[in-house]
């Protein structure tokens, strides 16, 4: 297959510029994947480079295995010695290989974010400092700020700090660093900076990857932070065979690090870089390109570039303006099935908000309405309790020395070791500078005097009976041991509730995952196997939902896209959310490329509301449309936006006060001139309606019903109205005339 097909001019410029650093300042829905991956194709097909030469770096493992899959289909032939993959695999595989220079055993444990959550609580625990101060996302927050700028816990001293919080800051990180280090641990963050620290210290090891890899890629180059982007810097050649993917325009990750600097100052940092840019959109429509432009041109620090595109016009972007969050809720819900009734399925559809405060009323509705949903950023699979409990276990079976995971099961299912018994467990283990498992294991020796010490020796045991079963056993085989010998489904079965039913087939299914990585993976371990899980990001764990409208906040939607898509709550303080004035312009910037980012999302419809009342964390707050939506201009169709469910009021007097003035067509409409509910009229009318009744209303004229449904005495009748859009209506309040049943 000739690699240079079925691109345009630019792409495939960027596919044959094959040496120096290369920037491919690619807009959204611009065919990046398809360049990149074309890209390596013809290095590997037409240039003879060895997949072994090629190191590509996403954020991603999804990513990751779409650019993977998508080469070895071009080629026609596996590229397995290839190394693509996130930023923190590919410093797993380096650190894997050189444990050893850095104080580490090979079987290191990676903590995710519950891993750092209790390790941080035990910390300000031994410190003895007030919970209610340091509270753990806080001090994690800081912590990581400072892996990402490149500083280590060796490197500060507390009390040269400003205040007594940040002190304490200091000496909490530096703590932790110890705990995670006496436990043969490392936290995502510690991935890189260990890896950063290997490259600089040893410089046989720099040298061997600087020339192992002749190309080197870089996806999302935008969002990476400065110890990313010292990585980097660090495995480049002198003059590097570097190609840089990314759009500045999508940087929307400062809040966790990404410096945009880094894909504003390439040309500086790689003088002979040559810079490429993909403008031609191949997702969206005309009118949905024309609005992303408009606004993001209002961002001052950018590399200018417009979006265009061959596809159609396509309908405008509407945007509605609604008196109170709930009518946003209801009516966009109703948008939704109407939507349906056109021909979209629910998977087709996406609500994007700034914050995962707002998805509460979505929900609602939805369910009201018995539509399939997912909120992406919801509870996962692997972050659900008895599938991190087995895993724990087996987290143990591979490093004894991980007094997190022993913490987290030693009791699971319980076998009478409670917190106290711990609390001397992990004392003697600091006295004795020994992992809590190994106190355990010599408890016979010992003269203590501790609590509950047979069922510590019982715990020993089946420990040591597991770790023989490792020996041998392949992950599925030892993970059902894990299960059947530890009790944990037997207490689950006994229990036979609903919800431990649910959980013993979450075990079920974790062992499916299991075997299928057996299955991909013939010559991998327990170890490849754990790493491989620690590594998934929140985007690999969530599950693609078919058939269900996707409710996500706009930094999940990155890399997404829908047909159709509802970009809610669009008002100042919410979007863009702004909280502090010192930061103001720069903060303005980055949530003005969100919004570019939420717009971009779409194919082919975008509908954009805001509510000039809306209830949140409790109170009502009143708000003015996002500045946003004036940077639109003129390519935004204004729909003026009214209460669609007058009927319903009545029987909610208590409601918030917004239902008392609704607009139809710029005339106020009163709430206590509504139609009177006329229960004699419904029980008439209900004998000759039914769905598909064609009828008439005297406000919307004629429609036919698409569903009726019980509402306590009363009758909820749904109708499609020619030019209106759907309506519910109770039959009680809203008289039909029938005219053909």
């Amino acid at each position: 297959m000739n690699q240079l097909d079925e691109l345009n001019k630019e792409q495939r410029q960027a596919v044959l510029q094959t040496q120096g650093p290369l920037l491919i300042l690619a807009g959204a829905g611009s065919g990046k994947t398809k360049t990149v991956t074309r890209k390596i194709a013809y290095l590997i097909e037409e240039k003879g480079v060895s997949p072994y030469q090629i190191l590509a770096f996403t954020f991603t493992n999804k990513a990751a295995n779409e650019m993977k899959d998508r080469v070895e289909t071009l080629l026609g032939s596996s590229v397995q010695g290839m190394w693509i993959g996130t930023f923190h695999s590919i410093c797993v595989r380096i650190l894997r290989r050189y444990h050893d220079r850095l104080g580490f055993d090979s079987q290191f444990s990676i903590y995710d974010r519950s891993d750092q959550v209790r390790a941080v609580k035990e910390t300000v625990k031994e410190l003895d400092l007030s919970k209610e101060l340091f509270k753990e996302k806080a001090i994690l927050s800081a912590i990581s700020s400072y892996k990402n700028q490149g500083i280590q816990a060796k490197d500060l001293d507390p009390k040269s700090m400003d205040n007594f919080y940040d002190q304490k800051i200091g000496e909490i990180y530096q703590a932790y660093q110890r705990k995670l280090r006496e436990n043969n641990a490392m936290d995502f963050d510690d991935l890189l900076l260990y890896t950063v620290d290997l490259l600089k210290g040893d410089e046989e090891v720099r040298t061997y990857y600087q020339f192992h890899f002749d190309y080197l890629f870089v996806d999302e180059y935008q969002d990476t932070n400065a110890t990313q982007y010292q990585l980097i810097q660090l495995l480049c050649q002198p003059d590097p065979n570097l190609t840089v993917v990314g759009d500045n325009d999508q940087s929307i990750y400062a809040w966790r690090g990404a410096d945009i600097s880094n894909i504003l100052n390439f040309e500086r940092d790689f003088p002979k870089a040559k810079v490429i840019l993909l403008e031609q959109n191949y997702r969206s429509t005309k009118n949905i390109l024309a609005l992303a432009n408009e606004v993001i041109a209002n961002n001052p620090n950018r590399r200018d570039k417009n979006l265009w595109t061959d596809l159609e016009e396509g309908q405008k972007v509407e945007y509605r303006e609604y008196s109170h969050s709930q009518e946003e809720n209801k009516d966009v819900v109703n948008q939704i099935i109407q939507r349906q009734h056109k021909g979209y399925s629910f998977s087709d559809m996406a609500i994007l908000y700034r914050t995962n405060a707002q998805s509460r009323g979505f929900e609602e509705y939805l369910m009201q309405e018995g539509i399939p949903y997912k909120v992406v950023g919801g509870l996962k699979f692997y972050d659900r309790k008895e599938v991190k409990d087995i895993l724990a276990y087996m987290t143990l079976l591979a490093n004894p020395q991980d007094d997190l995971s022993l913490s987290r099961v030693i009791n699971v299912p319980k076998r009478g070791i409670g917190e106290g018994t711990l609390d001397q467990l992990r004392a003697l283990a600091r006295q004795e500078g020994k992992s809590i498992f190994q106190v355990m294991e010599e408890m016979e020796s010992k003269d203590v005097k501790i609590r509950a010490r047979k069922n510590i020796e019982k715990f020993v045991q089946l420990i040591h009976l597991l770790q023989e079963k490792a020996k041998e056993a392949g992950i599925s085989d030892l993970m059902e041991a894990v299960i059947y010998e530890t009790e944990y489904a037997k207490t689950l079965k006994e229990e036979n509730t609903p919800e431990a039913r649910n959980r013993l087939d979450n075990m079920e299914e974790l062992l499916s995952a299991a075997k299928t990585y057996e299955e991909d993976h013939p010559e991998e371990g327990l170890e490849e196997f754990l790493t491989s899980l620690s590594l998934l990001s929140d985007v690999d764990k969530t599950d693609d939902s078919q058939g269900s409208v996707q409710l996500m906040t706009v930094h999940a939607a990155k890399g997404l896209e829908f047909p159709v898509v509802f970009m809610v709550g669009m008002e100042e303080r919410v979007f863009p959310l702004i909280r502090s004035s010192e930061e103001e312009e720069e903060d303005l910037e980055e949530e003005r490329r969100l919004c570019y980012v939420a717009i971009t999302r779409a194919k082919k419809e975008l509908y954009i509301s805001s509510a000039r009342n809306r209830l949140m964390y409790g109170r009502t707050i009143i708000n003015r449309p996002s500045r946003f939506i004036d940077e639109m201009g003129s390519g935004l169709e204004r729909i003026h936006a009214y209460n669609t469910y007058l009927e319903e009021a009545d029987q909610s007097p208590r409601r918030s006060s917004y239902l008392q003035v609704s607009k139809y067509k710029g005339e106020a409409l009163d709430y206590e001139n509504k139609p009177k509910k006329n229960p004699d009229y419904q029980s008439e009318t209900k004998k000759d309606i039914r769905v598909g009744s064609k009828v008439r209303h005297k406000k919307w004229g004629e429609g036919m019903v698409v569903s009726l449904k019980e509402k306590g005495k009363d009758t909820e009748v749904v109708v499609s109205f020619e030019g209106k859009g759907l309506k519910k209506l109770l039959l009680s309040f809203a008289p039909l005339e029938v005219i053909r049943p």
